[in-house]
């Protein structure tokens, strides 16, 4: 394993990097957004006089004058209404108006004189109210699935749990606010925009205005933080490319922070069932787990928040099912982390509960319950590694000493563990090589540096192939030029760039093979070329797929309740994780430690409430919506099993991004539980909670 400090970092640290909204573009002119104040309903009429008398403004455009784009669902787009194309309301902040004008202040104080009438709306419909639905249309994880008998499972068991839990509304809160450049040169546009995937903004815009998508540009080197909520293709990429065609200027439009609480996506409110049975020797007999979430009533967003209890845990009888309840809402959308960030609280607390009614230690009880193959589907594990990391971990964290009763003064403290686990996502990536005369090494990539050190990741694997100096590689990348990456999201970067990069360099190698030297800019100029390059495209191969791909991870927490205030802080956490190869040991380190405060976050603070009769986000900024800062957070310490996985990728790696952030929430609340007795089944844990 290697360690290498970003290269990314200078560049970032002097402000060298540069990020969407830092892009100088002449003759810019800014754009600003007016937004529908009711959560549903229809547009009657949009007053734009007052705006287009405004100082500096220059047109001001509603759904009755703005460039037509065709209709397109979710995903890839992350709204799956285009704004500003129709009359109809579909949640609180959908914009009704744009407004473009020669400053950024007067372009936001114009959108602030744009006014509406609205016919047809009424009091929103909450997550509490919604009756559960399977969501239609296609689905790319199954709603449920079954196997064995469940009540034969129950009656088998010398112990039951039932129990509910739910998680709360969150946002990404990425620093940097989306934001979008645009411009066309006759029918071709350029897009400077802050998305975790240009490869996916690029068709999505090419289809929005009817032009091939080779006529659509799309720049990002640099993500100021995303999370998720740069993923899918949100309203303002293709506003500020309609306005931009519709003007014949180039156009500026960013975000403010109450905006992206609204048109940038969220991770939704959950809510769980999971009934666990086992023998008095703790082996599992059923395991059921049914999970709901909210989502917008357009679009069917569903989480598939179930999908670790198919594969987790050794049982007979398993059950899992997934719903949604329509609400009047923006559209939800991943979030560091989907899925199981939300699922793993549920069903690793009534993991913890089970093994307290049993009487058995709670690592000793998922060791029991270890499968040999996919529980569900017969699969081998491509690799899996889940009671070692168990044991390491315990170790560490000094889990033998474990005891009731344990407190400090006034501090009640509590141990607690937990599993964390994400399917390893695999999509397609490419990368170009490049040698030249002089020894040079250039990799060129479509992908978007969003803060994980991915640069860093490919001069490591570069750098090992053609024998060079890592920090002699030099990597261009954020361009749709460039070969496509699938994107910076769903963990899959490591995996499936690092292998792109491994075949383009392996197939430079093997062009210079026939040429004297041992150096590669001599073998290039013996050749008699001033470059070789070698372009490669890497994606799943079908073998794989008779493989069960996970990523695994085993959660050690420490807290401390004060007994008169019920104030919780986590002095230290200890996590082993494991996730295939790690090319970058300080970098993954990183990632994991951030993915580690992301489930702090989830446990302890993060809860964005939803008003009962506007149907918006009540606390639209950082003041009121409450993430973690360095005093919330101890000691924490990331190592990983040495292993690679060569059936999920050639380079042997798996993505880590979001495995850091699941199993968190629910080790917290375990601790929570062995310092105080109190099951807390509803995150966030509140004060009042343990008072």
């Amino acid at each position: 394993m290697t360690s290498l400090i970003r290269p990314d970092g200078p560049a970032k640290l002097t402000g060298r990097a540069t990020y969407a909204a830092d892009t100088q573009v002449p003759d810019v002119v800014y754009a600003a957004l007016a937004p529908a104040t009711v959560p549903f309903g229809r547009v009657v009429e949009v007053n734009l006089k007052a705006a287009l008398d405004a100082p500096g403004v220059i047109e001001a455009y509603d759904h009755t004058n703005f460039v037509p784009m065709v209709a397109m669902q979710a995903p890839m787009l992350g709204h799956s209404v285009i704004p500003l194309q129709q009359d109809k309301i579909h949640y609180d902040g959908q914009p009704i108006a744009l407004v473009l004008a020669e400053t950024l202040e007067q372009a936001q104080h114009a959108a602030q004189l744009v006014t509406a009438t609205y016919a047809d709306t009424g009091t929103p419909l909450m997550f509490d109210q919604a009756e559960d639905i399977g969501p239609g249309g296609p689905q790319w994880i199954p709603l449920d699935a079954v196997k064995g008998d469940h009540q034969a499972g129950l009656a088998a068991a010398d112990k039951t749990i039932t129990a509910a839990y739910t998680t709360s509304d969150r946002h990404h809160s990425a620093i940097e606010p989306s934001a979008t450049i645009a411009w066309w040169e006759g029918e071709e546009v350029v897009l400077h925009s802050s998305v975790q995937a240009a490869a996916m903004a690029q068709p999505v815009v090419a289809t929005a205005f009817g032009v091939p998508a080779e006529h659509v540009r799309v720049i990002c080197p640099f993500v100021g933080g995303g999370f998720g909520s740069k993923g899918y293709v949100w309203p303002h990429l293709l506003l500020a490319a309609a306005a931009a065609k519709a003007s014949g200027r180039a156009v500026k439009l960013v975000m403010t922070r109450a905006q992206m609480f609204s048109l940038s996506g969220h991770q939704p409110a959950t809510a769980h069932e999971v009934t666990l049975a086992a023998t008095n020797d703790g082996k599992l007999t059923a395991v059921r787990h049914y999970g709901v979430n909210a989502a917008a009533r357009v679009g069917q967003y569903y989480e598939a928040t179930t999908s670790a209890s198919t594969w987790l845990y050794d049982s007979p009888n398993i059950e899992v099912h997934n719903r949604i309840r329509e609400v009047d809402r923006p559209q939800p959308t991943p979030m560091r982390a989907p899925m199981e960030g939300m699922g793993q609280f549920a069903l690793e607390s009534a993991v913890d509960e089970l093994a307290h009614e049993l009487g058995i230690d709670p690592v000793e009880f998922r060791i029991r319950n270890e499968p040999a193959v996919n529980p569900m589907d017969g699969k081998p594990f491509s690799q899996r590694s889940l009671v070692e990391c168990l044991r390491q971990g315990a170790a560490k964290f000094g889990w033998a000493d474990r005891k009731p009763g344990m407190r400090d003064g006034n501090d009640l403290i509590g141990w607690g563990v937990a599993v964390s686990t994400m399917p390893a996502f695999r999509m397609p990536s490419s990368a170009r090589v490049r040698v030249g005369s002089d020894g040079h090494v250039v990799v060129e990539t479509g992908m978007q540096e969003i803060g994980s050190g991915l640069p860093g990741m490919v001069q490591l694997v570069a750098g090992e192939v053609l024998g060079v100096d890592p920090a002699d590689v030099e990597v261009r990348h954020g361009d749709s030029s460039f070969p496509p990456h699938s994107g910076t999201v769903g963990s899959i970067s490591t995996g499936a760039l690092g292998s792109a990069v491994q075949a383009a360099a392996t197939e430079v190698l093997e062009k210079l093979q026939a040429q004297p030297g041992d150096q590669l800019g001599a073998m290039v100029d013996a050749a008699g070329l001033e470059f070789v390059d070698a372009e490669a495209r890497w994606a799943p191969d079908e073998a794989s797929g008779g493989y069960s791909i996970q990523t695994y991870g085993a959660v050690f927490a420490e807290v401390r309740v004060d007994e008169d205030l019920g104030l919780v802080r986590v002095p230290r956490i200890v996590a082993v994780y494991s996730a295939g190869r790690i090319i970058n040991q300080l970098a993954a380190r990183s990632q994991m430690s951030g993915g580690i405060i992301w489930g702090l976050g989830q446990a302890l603070l993060e809860k964005s409430v939803m008003e009962p009769t506007m149907g918006r986000f009540l606390s639209r900024n950082l003041a009121g919506y409450v993430v973690p800062v360095n005093a919330d957070i101890g000691s924490i310490d990331v190592s990983f099993v040495d292993e690679a996985d060569r059936i999920a990728s050639p380079v042997g790696a798996k993505g880590i991004g979001e495995l850091g952030a699941t199993g968190v929430s629910a080790a917290i609340a375990n601790a929570v539980f062995h310092a105080t007795g109190r099951r807390v089944r509803d995150l966030p844990i509140r004060i009042h909670d343990l008072l």
